[in-house]
């Protein structure tokens, strides 16, 4: 049974048990157990759209309706004291799952690169586990504790890493669009995976994937596999090419944006002289080298993977081995077996580091070819003989003739 009196502490006195005030957020209620008269106080308030719900305690404990409103009030300055410590511009924190939602919007409205997979972490893995807390109250340990429940689920270091490096650009643009201070960003680190051995086309694999490229529907197929076979460019850097960044007499494109920032990149020929033919095709001297497909709509394709994975069919090959990326690989791997030197390969494959270069010459470096050459033998110089029965055996009996003829071999020695 409720009653409506406002809440005082004539009105807590004057209830019998059972009977309960609910004013502001603070519930006095008088128990039917327990020691006789008994009051016990709860709040239940929102505070910067966060439910705070809890039981201060009871009247034989020694809690009184001030206390109940000094919980509240608590509750509130501590509130306003993280209010005054959030981004500037911003008045209410950002709960970690709203911040998913409009974070995958925008990607979805400018072009971000693997949304479907940032989608996936997001809605499977990242919101449900953090909650609908605070975006910046995520801690080092949280995120530590996330990476060792998914290991125990059997999952692979590489899938982890995938959805900690979702994790980590989720953040950043959290940090970017003033949603959390950059110092609320917990640490995020991925540990060493297995390496997978770098796929490379056979030049008859890159010829009949060509082949497929050009027998395929659609016609910027063919230009895609053009452009990545002859330049090493990613699958992201070759969609975003514009003509008017395209210098057909030096045979230079300029990547604005790129991964390790904006470069020269160098292209064979071949391809400039495929590319000059689709310019004068297109109708647009300065546009997208691969526009969307819709009619009335800015901008660039932002994959070609379906396209791809079927001239991969088309030409027989395999779809899990075969990639976008493999063409990257392939042709910096014919770079590496002519015997171009590491900086101008580095030039043109736009790598950040020697490093990542290296891989590939350690793989597929001609040194390599080289000096394993020195080591070679004929089998020639292993002959049969060595390898019989009978000189073993006929070793073997003269040395037990020569041990029974050794002086003091018949006295125990």
């Amino acid at each position: 049974m409720i009653v409506k009196p406002n809440l005082s502490r004539k009105a807590i006195r004057a209830l019998r048990k059972g009977q309960q005030i609910t004013e502001k957020g603070i519930k006095a209620e008088k128990l039917e157990e327990g020691v006789e008269g008994d009051v016990r106080y709860s709040i239940n308030i929102m505070v910067d759209r966060e439910r705070h719900h809890r039981i201060i305690g009871k009247a034989s404990e020694g809690v009184t309706l001030t206390q109940a409103q000094q919980a509240i009030e608590t509750l509130r300055t501590r509130a306003r004291e993280e209010r005054l410590d959030l981004p500037k511009g911003r008045k209410t924190a950002m709960s970690f799952a709203e911040a998913a939602v409009i974070y995958l919007d925008r990607l979805t409205h400018s072009g971000g690169k693997s949304l479907d997979d940032k989608r996936r972490h997001l809605e499977r893995r990242l919101v449900p586990y953090f909650g609908k807390g605070r975006l910046d109250s995520v801690t080092d340990l949280q995120v530590e504790q996330y990476v060792h429940s998914r290991l125990e689920q059997g999952f692979k270091q590489a899938t982890v890493n995938r959805e900690l490096s979702t994790l980590s650009h989720f953040f950043n643009r959290a940090i970017n669009w003033k949603w959390m201070k950059k110092d609320d960003k917990p640490q995020i680190a991925k540990s060493a995976e297995p390496r997978k051995p770098i796929a490379v086309l056979t030049d008859m694999e890159a010829d009949l994937l060509m082949q497929a490229a050009v027998a395929d529907v659609d016609p910027a197929l063919a230009l895609f596999v053009a452009f990545g076979l002859n330049t090493a460019m990613r699958h992201s850097e070759i969609l975003k090419v514009r003509y008017e960044h395209i210098d057909f007499d030096s045979r230079r494109i300029f990547i604005p944006e790129a991964k390790a920032g904006e470069r020269e990149q160098v292209i064979t020929p071949t391809l400039a002289s495929l590319l000059e033919r689709h310019r004068q095709s297109s109708g647009d001297r300065n546009g997208w080298v691969f526009p969307v497909l819709w009619s009335g709509r800015d901008g660039h394709r932002i994959t070609m993977g379906k396209q791809f994975k079927r001239a991969v069919v088309r030409a027989g090959l395999s779809c899990e081995r075969v990639t976008p990326h493999v063409m990257r690989h392939t042709a910096i791997t014919n770079l590496v077996r002519a015997g171009v030197d590491l900086p101008t390969i580095q030039k043109i494959s736009g790598h950040k580091t020697y490093a990542m270069v290296l891989r590939y010459t350690h793989v597929h470096g001609r040194h390599l070819d080289e000096a394993i050459s020195h080591l070679d033998r004929s089998n020639g110089s292993i002959t049969q003989k060595l390898h019989s029965v009978e000189p073993l055996a006929e070793a073997f009996v003269a040395l037990c003739s020569s041990l029974i003829d050794f002086p003091g071999a018949d006295d125990g020695t």
